[in-house]
């Protein structure tokens, strides 16, 4: 008993040792985020509540008043429901496009697939202010895209992709779903190399071709990770702002504006005259309440699929 007892104090002291090594390796991590993640945030909800332009040294305190003409105003809703549009328009192409991608690379007799991989996820560590600007030239008036489809006779006319209200968000949403398809097809390429060789082998013995090896074997086993990346997209898509700012600043007449441009406006460009901290943090709290939202109704589905779907497996 003295031996066992001894034992466990041994492990109970390399236990604390252990604990008090992994609290000093995250403790630059942790301060970091105190500094850059959760003193931005709590201070917003201080800031949202004044009338501060953030360059006078005054403050003016105005409770609700900036929640209040956020929610009254129009542009703000404009610049809301665009950011869902972009959503929409951005996720299923992540999703759909990407697995499809991930399952013609992840095939073994694919020669040069590296290359192929290498070269879709190029983009995606590619600035997205240098992507902006160089679409702007391609999708321009006397543009290569327009040079293409007028010598082919899809249009007879150049179309400003960026400049007409019609096509600019579709031509955002285009290119930003191409930009960072490679990181999904990555994703996708993560879940289907998890899945153990043998059942595949077992199902082309029993005689079974390549559709129905993905209907029954490969989709039902990768739908777990897939509702993790369908959420780490819807997250990220409506928090977008880089590749809108580049490419049309919200423009033109307000078309493409999403809640980022919109609170970037307020709190530091001039064009609404002097910036507005406090009413651009009420307007972000706002919209930070709605991802909020829309995180954890996401993660409630899908956490309903892996149950389903390891019910199904079982």
């Amino acid at each position: 008993m003295q031996q066992v007892d001894s034992r466990k104090n041994i492990f109970s002291i390399k236990d604390k040792k252990n604990v008090k090594w992994c609290w000093i390796f995250m403790l630059p991590t942790i301060i970091l985020y105190l500094i850059f993640t959760a003193w931005p945030i709590f201070s917003s909800f201080y800031y949202a509540t004044m009338n501060w332009s953030g360059l006078s040294v005054t403050k003016e305190f105005v409770g609700l008043k900036n929640f209040i003409e956020v929610a009254k105003d129009p542009y703000f809703w404009s610049a809301y429901w665009n950011s869902f549009k972009f959503m929409f328009g951005v996720v299923p192409i992540h999703l759909v496009i990407g697995l499809l991608l991930a399952v013609v690379l992840n095939n073994k007799l694919l020669k040069f697939a590296k290359v192929y991989r290498t070269l879709f996820f190029l983009p995606v560590v590619t600035t997205a202010s240098i992507v902006g600007i160089i679409m702007i030239f391609i999708l321009g008036a006397d543009g290569p895209v327009n040079s293409l489809l007028m010598s082919i006779g899809i249009i007879k006319n150049p179309i400003n992709w960026l400049g007409d209200p019609k096509y600019a968000m579709s031509s955002v949403i285009l290119i930003s779903g191409w930009k960072n398809l490679g990181i999904n097809m990555i994703y996708w390429l993560a879940a289907l190399q998890s899945i153990p060789s043998e059942l595949y082998e077992a199902a082309k013995v029993d005689g079974c071709n390549s559709r129905q090896i993905f209907r029954h074997i490969t989709f039902p086993l990768i739908i777990p990770i897939g509702a993790v990346i369908a959420l780490l997209n819807i997250v990220g898509s409506l928090k977008v702002f880089d590749i809108v700012k580049t490419m049309t600043n919200g423009g033109p007449f307000f078309s493409t504006d999403v809640v980022s441009t919109y609170i970037y406006r307020y709190a530091f460009s001039s064009e609404m005259g002097l910036p507005r901290i406090g009413y651009a943090s009420a307007a972000g709290i706002f919209f930070g309440i709605t991802i909020i939202i829309v995180g954890f109704t996401a993660n409630y589905f899908k956490k309903k699929i892996k149950q389903k779907s390891s019910l199904t497996q079982n």
